[in-house]
């Protein structure tokens, strides 16, 4: 069986200091058999950089997207270097709004990827992890708000191969309450897009680490991604440091086989890889 982590996070997200090729080591270490590089990109709130900038790995302090000329030639010289040990496969996670999609597309269409992770982590520039966006809104009218813009997302965009911790806004507003019930109809019309469009979703391990009441995305979500037939799905730790490295992936195995899931997948060239679970 296939040991994969595809959601993991170097120093060139700007909030992590672990350096790729340390993560590369640490997942051979590890017994990991493949990886999926995936930094972060959130374009509305973090500027690119400019070439006459100076990244320093490991201790860039600058909050801006990946350092795109930099990520995926270390990519390259990594996969080459340890291509006996450990399978890496080239990623990004795209944390979108609604307004930034033109810069996404133009970025999508510069580079060859492997895996794309489609994510929300603001809104109208708004940051859930500075709780500017829930700031004056009740958790409900964050829920709707969170929902509506994921729904707009997968209907405008479609270069993406999963979603990304789906439920994330309830990391920010109630980590014990499941609110699957009250959001079930958008969280249905999302899937029903995403299974149409041949996309998936991830199961996001870091639930466990950040203490929410179940899983991430909800049990309930995944039970309803399979009725509705979705197949394409994904297990990554969201790794950032190397005690998250690989965490928690087995368990998370398990638990699909019990929802009813047969394969999980990883990804080539945009295209999954089914592996039987």
């Amino acid at each position: 069986m296939v040991y994969a982590d595809y959601h993991v996070h170097s120093d060139y997200s700007d909030d992590s200091w672990y350096l790729m090729e340390d993560v590369v080591r640490d997942a051979i270490q590890l017994g990991l058999d493949e990886i999926c590089f995936t930094d972060h990109v959130d374009y509305g709130v973090k500027p690119d950089w400019q070439p006459q900038e100076v990244f320093k790995p490991g201790h860039n302090q600058e909050v801006k997207n990946v350092h795109y000329p930099l990520y995926f030639a270390e990519l390259a010289k990594l996969t080459k270097k340890y291509a006996n040990q450990l399978t890496i496969k080239k990623g990004l996670e795209f944390g979108m709004q609604v307004q930034t999609i033109p810069e996404f597309e133009a970025l999508y269409s510069s580079h060859s990827v492997d895996f794309i992770l489609l994510s929300i982590h603001q809104i109208d520039n708004q940051e859930f992890w500075l709780g500017e966006f829930q700031k004056g809104r009740t958790h409900q009218e964050t829920y709707d708000s969170y929902y509506d813009e994921l729904y707009l997302l997968v209907t405008l965009y479609k270069d993406y191969s999963v979603l990304a911790h789906m439920d994330l806004v309830r990391r920010y507003l109630d980590k014990n309450e499941d609110t699957f019930h009250d959001n079930k109809t958008k969280i249905e019309k999302i899937l029903k897009t995403v299974i149409a469009d041949n996309k998936g979703i991830e199961v996001n391990t870091s639930s466990y680490r950040y203490g929410i009441n179940g899983l991430t995305p909800s049990i309930d979500i995944l039970k309803l991604y399979h009725q509705l037939g979705g197949t394409i799905i994904t297990i990554g730790s969201d790794s950032h440091e190397p005690a998250h490295l690989g965490a928690h992936i087995n368990e998370s195995k398990k638990m699909l086989k019990s929802i009813g899931f047969t394969h999980f997948c990883t990804f080539s060239n945009m295209t999954p890889i089914f592996h039987k679970l």
